[in-house]
């Protein structure tokens, strides 16, 4: 008969507890008592949260005629965003001592003119400045109205423009892409015509 006092095999008997089963060496493998071992994060994992962090900045409307202006039928129409909401953005983000760092570069801005029209612009636009002649249409990012917007809800176009970013991460040995982000903003534009444009 087994001595139940004994530590070779069996835990000896406690305020009338009954004998158990101790499984060689468990003393020296703590984790068998938890059933599994701890997984490890993985990058892809960690690359999730560092998006999560991103806050990209909402498109600012520029335009020329400024917006708080009215443009005019048949007379170029500058469009940009402002620089400052056109720029790359970085989050890192560690786990577990896995590292990512995901970044954010705006690509492109489509716009919607209000009348029917789409301008992709590959880029914020070009600022109007003096330099340029008040009937010269943008190098890259410009539309020209052929009606008016009186017949409009509060007689007024509403442009829109749609910024989209390229996201990408890296970390511990490995990178990826994360398609489809995008920001968006719009503004009113009052459209008329006129019989001619004076220009200094």
């Amino acid at each position: 008969m087994p001595d139940l006092n004994s530590s070779h095999g069996f835990g000896g008997i406690r305020g009338g507890m009954a004998p158990f089963l101790v499984p060689p060496g468990a003393e020296k493998h703590p984790e068998a008592k938890e059933g599994k071992a701890e997984r490890k994060v993985s990058a892809g994992e960690v690359a999730q949260e560092a998006v999560e962090r991103l806050r990209l900045p909402r498109p600012v409307i520029r335009t020329s005629p400024d917006a708080d202006f009215t443009q005019v039928v048949h007379v170029p129409t500058w469009m940009w965003v402002r620089a400052s909401s056109w720029e790359s953005v970085s989050e890192t983000a560690s786990v577990d001592g896995v590292t990512v760092t995901a970044t954010a570069r705006p690509r492109e801005a489509v716009w919607s003119m209000g009348d029917g029209a789409s301008v992709v612009c590959q880029g914020p636009g070009t600022p109007y400045s003096a330099r340029f002649g008040a009937e010269s249409s943008s190098p890259d990012c410009g539309h020209t109205y052929r009606q008016a917007s009186l017949s409009e809800p509060d007689g007024k176009y509403r442009v829109k423009v749609r910024v989209t970013w390229d996201v990408t991460w890296h970390g511990a040995g490995e990178s990826g892409v994360v398609p489809g982000m995008s920001m968006t903003a719009e503004r009113s534009l009052s459209v008329d015509e006129v019989q001619a444009v004076v220009t200094a």
